[in-house]
């Protein structure tokens, strides 16, 4: 008996592993980095209660998937049409800014590690083909194994860099609260929040990577494998965004350091930074981590986002059927691909335009997905409680009010955000 649930839990490991990958990208290395250079400690406790806040959100995107066996998405069709026009407008409001940022940091770390004079612009388009074969070639096992591979190769050369950061901290002069709250230490908060630990959009695509992995394994997973598979990612992540804090702060904090605004700068910087610390010896650990983090981040929104717009279209059809129709699926294929194809174009044009501003386009794409933020978990509250989720597989009492509370933080930040930009 033991072995068979071992053996179950096994089968539905993935999801999670991919939200990892998805989540483990600009909003660390980029974002959690620069909190810890410019602030220290200061920023810490923001990034441990974006997680905290966003917690009930992204479970219930797995925990829909697990309690129905269908997609989120179906969550937000029987919500209403209306719920599935919001998210499109939301998703296309934010996935070429997305894509974007998380293709231009991944170019700049691959000019950095080939050494290579071409330009991100070009190695951007090389990155999304590449990504694009890969998924082309081996669907979601690909997508699957390949993120299991690099997000532990990541993890352990995260973990060991903070390791041998932390005897570089001066620990009597780090603070746990910014030294001003000023109107650009707010800005930044925000843009750090929007993808801590990533975009709410990642709920949905989790839903349909579990649907997916129930595909490839042959295995419908429980509601406990779900969530365990769950949990692993999204305390993995939390933890991951603690340990970049702990690495800007290290290593960069209080050493007059400006960040270049440039991705192929901006790689160069921090690895040869980390090894002028730690030590020459670290450089590969420092460059497998960096780039391990954004490839897979590159790949699972490469994917994500076509994968949830095929969806989107057929729900927009009609209702979810458990394993779907021959001519369901065909026209999802040509919407997913399609759809990969005119986000693949839309984001080369954004970077080719900001190109030399690599924060500004971080600070747009994370912003952006914290505006968006209270609208989503608002729509998978409400659909993790509908009644087709049987009683006994609802969120309890005080994860139900945990939501709430994310929901009303969520939408006071945003507020507070737009009216002191107006002001």
């Amino acid at each position: 008996m033991a072995e068979s649930a071992r053996s179950g839990l096994w089968k539905a490991l993935g999801p999670g592993v991919l939200f990892t990958g998805a989540a483990v990208g600009v909003s660390h290395l980029v974002q959690s980095t620069r909190a810890g250079a410019a602030h220290g400690f200061g920023l810490l406790l923001v990034v441990v209660v974006a997680n905290l806040v966003k917690y009930p959100a992204f479970r219930f995107g797995p925990q829909y998937a697990a309690a129905t066996n269908r997609s989120l998405l179906e969550g937000y069709r029987r919500q209403g049409i209306w719920a599935l026009g919001v998210y499109g407008v939301l998703t296309v409001g934010t996935m070429f800014t997305v894509e974007a940022a998380v293709t231009l940091v991944t170019a700049g770390l691959a000019k950095f590690l080939l050494g290579v004079d071409v330009s991100p612009l070009f190695l951007s388009a090389i990155l999304i083909g590449l990504s694009a074969g890969i998924l082309a070639a081996g669907k979601y096992a690909w997508l699957d194994r390949i993120s299991k591979v690099v997000v532990g190769t990541l993890a352990l050369s995260t973990v060991a860099a903070t390791a041998l950061a932390l005897p570089a901290i001066d620990w009597g002069a780090m603070t746990f609260w910014p030294a001003a709250w000023d109107a650009p230490t707010i800005f930044f908060v925000v843009a750090l929040a929007g993808w801590m630990p990533s975009a709410i959009d990642v709920a949905v695509w989790q839903s349909l990577w579990t649907l997916a992995r129930e595909k490839d394994s042959r295995h419908r997973p429980t509601m406990r494998e779900s969530m365990v598979d769950f949990h692993l990612g999204y305390w993995a992540t939390a933890f991951l965004a603690v340990c970049f804090v702990v690495l800007g702060a290290g290593v960069m904090h209080g050493r007059g350091v400006e960040l270049a605004d440039s991705a192929g700068g901006f790689a160069a910087q921090v690895i040869d930074l980390y090894a002028s610390t730690l030590g020459e010896w670290s450089r590969p650990i420092i460059a497998v981590a960096a780039f391990a983090t954004m490839f897979s981040t590159t790949l699972t929104v490469v994917d994500g986002f076509p994968r949830a717009l095929a969806v989107l279209a057929a729900r927009l059809r009609g209702p979810e059927e458990q394993g779907g129709v021959e001519e369901e699926q065909r026209a999802q294929r040509l919407v997913y691909w399609g759809s990969m194809a005119t986000l693949a174009v839309g984001a080369l044009v954004i970077i080719w335009l900001l190109l030399a501003s690599l924060k500004t386009m971080v600070d747009l794409a994370t912003t952006l997905s914290l505006l968006t933020a209270p609208v989503l978990a608002w729509l998978n509250h409400r659909a993790v409680l509908r009644p087709e989720v049987p009683e006994h597989m609802r969120p309890a009492g005080w994860l139900v009010l945990a939501s709430w509370i994310g929901i009303l933080v969520l939408g006071a930040v945003a507020v507070y955000y737009l009216w002191l930009k107006l002001a």
